[in-house]
């Protein structure tokens, strides 16, 4: 489902139901170039992600470099280039919606060292895990206003920790403003992919997600079709809620296999990451969503070495049912890479990151979530040919 936007090299368009989809011409790793025709039906009608292809998405913004999830790391990310940037959305306990990538803020932040949040912390068991530490949904917004964010994995990323104290949590508001002010500064608008996380959790706790976003969402107008905005999530439960409350562009995140979305373990569904990547699922999630984020282990499995294997059909499978493809995560480290493209004997050392995502593009996936942007950047351009 691959189609230029008014004749813009490298952009891709997604039309809205029953819209004829064509292929790009991307270039492989031989270097010849390739085109698909393929058509299919879409969620929703008059949707367009005018993006270039392959889309460079900011993980937690420039998480590689700063601690994720601040207005530091978004700029970064915007700085480099990044396409999309993304943020994850947890609640406080008086509702305001602030950008964490889980609830629980035990590694993200400095609340450990304030002695006022000592008896906060708890344990919980969020979508059949439990976990013990600090949690957004015990704070109030002016609470967490007060603690800092810090590097989540020091240990891999010790450079980061330079930055640990500088930014506080930011709120979704506070994103949404910085990136019309930098749409502005810019003259072009900053596209943000935003997910609702751990949704049936929140909702359970009288503290549903979907609705307090979507009044963010029309009070910046991007609640449109063709908004500088995708929505995501790993419940698909979350994303036809949203589907229909806006028209937004969707995306239904994918797990790995033989895990289950948790919305469909509260409900008794028996499906399977397994069965949604089938036909049929693909068919089905086609019908509420304009896309899937599979992990990219779903994309090209690994072998028992850790080094990648043979490409799945999910990419085929996917495009002749609409749905353009975002996996995730690419990241730089040797200790996050598949074991043929480590260099070196340091688990934190960079790795052949370019052969990885050269690898992962030849797929004909439509973009990728990376932890550092430049770094896809280039290898988008490599594979582009500009």
């Amino acid at each position: 489902m691959t189609e230029r936007a008014h004749a813009t090299p490298g952009r891709r368009t997604v039309m809205g139901a029953g819209a004829a989809v064509l292929g790009t011409a991307a270039v492989g790793l031989s270097g010849t170039a390739r085109a698909a025709e393929r058509s299919g039906g879409h969620g929703g009608s008059g949707h367009r992600l005018d993006l270039p292809v392959p889309t460079v998405i900011g993980h937690r913004g420039t998480s590689g470099y700063r601690p994720e999830h601040t207005l530091g790391s978004y700029q970064l990310a915007l700085d480099m280039g990044a396409h999309v940037i993304e943020q994850d959305l947890v609640p406080t306990r008086d509702g305001h919606l602030v950008c964490r990538h889980e609830n629980d803020i035990t590694a993200t932040t400095d609340v450990s060292a304030h002695p006022e949040f000592a008896s906060r912390k708890t344990t919980k068991t969020i979508d059949g895990i439990p976990l013990t530490g600090w949690f957004t949904e015990d704070f109030t917004l002016a609470e967490l206003k007060t603690l800092r964010a810090k590097e989540r994995i020091p240990g891999n990323r010790q450079k980061n920790t330079l930055y640990d104290g500088r930014w506080e949590i930011p709120t979704f508001e506070e994103v949404l403003r910085w990136a019309d002010r930098e749409g502005r500064r810019r003259g072009k608008p900053v596209w943000l992919y935003v997910e609702t996380k751990h949704p049936t959790y929140f909702r359970g706790l009288g503290l549903g997600l979907e609705e307090r976003l979507v009044k963010l969402l029309r009070r910046y107008d991007r609640h449109r079709a063709q908004s500088p905005l995708i929505l995501q999530s790993f419940e698909p439960s979350s994303i036809q809620r949203l589907a229909k409350l806006v028209a937004t562009p969707r995306v239904v995140l994918l797990s790995g296999t033989g895990t289950r979305p948790w919305d469909f373990t509260a409900t008794g569904d028996p499906r399977t990451t397994d069965d949604l990547v089938k036909p049929a699922g693909l068919k089905w999630m086609a019908t509420f969503a304009q896309g899937i984020g599979p992990t990219l282990d779903l994309i090209i499995p690994k072998d028992a070495s850790g080094g990648l294997a043979e490409p799945t059909t999910l990419v085929r499978d996917a495009h002749a049912r609409g749905l353009i493809l975002h996996p995730y995560t690419m990241r730089n480290e040797n200790t996050f890479l598949p074991a043929d493209f480590r260099r070196g004997s340091d688990p934190n050392a960079y790795g052949d990151a370019f052969g990885a995502f050269a690898a992962y593009f030849a797929t004909g996936i439509d973009g990728i979530f990376s932890d550092n942007p430049d770094t896809a950047l280039l290898a988008a351009a490599d594979f582009t040919g500009k």
